[in-house]
């Protein structure tokens, strides 16, 4: 069985199934690891969502921002970004399964086997890979509850600062959420700063988060998405960002797992 993990897909269905095609995708035989954000933004999240569904025995999604804002305006009724293009989806008799897709999915991943964590933005380096599973599988919960609505209403705003452990469990779910879909840079306090996204070159008083020093001779390998301006390019060999920007333009990237060689879309 071959492992594969695939950066942000965003709607862009084409140069997806280019990959697959690339590497000869067998859904009986092979799993495939989205990074999340697998929908929005590109021209066709439902063809994305659709082949997901089909396909979801051989597919795992670390849930990303776009993925949970759709889950969010689906639970609370409300009408997305017109820039997601999710029109079609949301209009879509099918909306029942995607919702059901995704919102079944996790914050996280960790393969044992391959020493390998997988999530949308990355991991907190004040985290261990222990620490970080239950926390995304707190968030998980709060997600797939039948309290889901009212932790999606509150998903939003100022991120928390307190410690988790100082934090009510509707602010806990928020800063998990955002420390897994959406950190970049932290200050000199390891506190995210969710404003700045540019390229790591793009400022001075903050760092991204994988250049912490306990990733500097950590022997896990951590893969994320999310952040499309390092265009794939973290210079370190066992942080890998997979987001190469497809959906502005880029080729879409994917790994295989096993032997280390990537592939990207034309």
């Amino acid at each position: 069985m071959a492992q594969y993990a695939i950066g942000d897909i965003q709607g862009c269905y084409k140069p997806f199934m280019q990959l697959l095609e690339i590497i000869d995708f067998n859904p009986n035989r092979d799993h495939l690891y989205l990074v999340g954000d697998v929908i929005a933004r590109g021209p066709d999240s439902q063809a994305c969502l659709d082949f997901l569904c089909q396909n979801q025995h051989a597919i795992s999604i670390t849930l990303g921002n776009h993925d949970l804002h759709f889950l969010a305006c689906a639970a609370l009724n409300k009408t997305p970004n017109p820039k997601d293009k999710l029109e079609k989806v949301f209009a879509s008799s099918k909306l029942p399964q995607y919702v059901a897709l995704l919102r079944a999915q996790p914050l996280a991943v960790f393969l044992p086997e391959l020493d390998t964590f997988i999530s949308h933005a990355g991991i907190h380096p004040n985290w261990s890979i222990s620490q970080a599973m239950k926390l995304a599988e707190f968030a998980q919960h709060c997600y797939q509850s039948g309290d889901a609505l009212s932790y999606f209403e509150n998903m939003y705003g100022e991120h928390p600062e307190k410690p988790l452990n100082k934090l009510n469990s509707q602010d806990k779910f928020k800063a998990i959420v955002n420390t897994f879909t959406r950190m970049r840079f932290l200050d000199d306090k390891q506190h995210l700063n969710l404003s700045h996204k540019g390229p790591t070159s793009s400022t001075k008083v903050l760092s991204p988060w994988f250049k912490h020093e306990r990733f500097e001779h950590d022997k896990t390998r951590y893969i994320f998405g999310h952040w499309a301006a390092l265009e794939g390019k973290t210079n370190m060999k066992n942080v890998i960002a997979l987001d190469t920007g497809c959906v502005w333009g880029g080729p879409m990237t994917l790994l295989d797992l096993q032997t280390c060689e990537y592939f990207s879309s034309k």
